[in-house]
């Protein structure tokens, strides 16, 4: 399961919309398992609750280091309706969960 950061925007809205989901789970691979299979040019679809599809295009996948994570790129306001897909990598930590 995915889920939305709340206090951003939603997808399709002028800014930056999130979406976090895991890599793997306690019993196998988990909704993000293939995010780092995509390329730029790529396509993403996202089904809204109003039924309408928004499309956004990969301009990058990126990892960065836990200590290093660029929040304000993330998070803070864009000029466009954007999207970031954001997980955690690595192999999964069963007693942090």
């Amino acid at each position: 399961m995915a889920g939305w950061y709340s206090p951003g925007v939603g997808t399709g809205e002028m800014g930056n919309a999130v979406l976090v989901g895991h890599v793997a789970s306690p019993v196998g691979p988990a909704v993000f398992f293939d995010l780092g299979r995509l390329r730029p040019g790529d396509t993403v679809h996202i089904a809204r609750a109003d039924a309408t599809v928004v499309r956004f295009a990969v301009d990058g996948v990126v990892a960065y280091p836990q200590d290093g994570f660029p929040t304000a790129l993330v998070y803070g306001p864009g000029a466009v309706a954007g999207l970031s897909l954001v997980t955690c990598g690595g192999r999964f930590a069963q007693d942090r969960g």
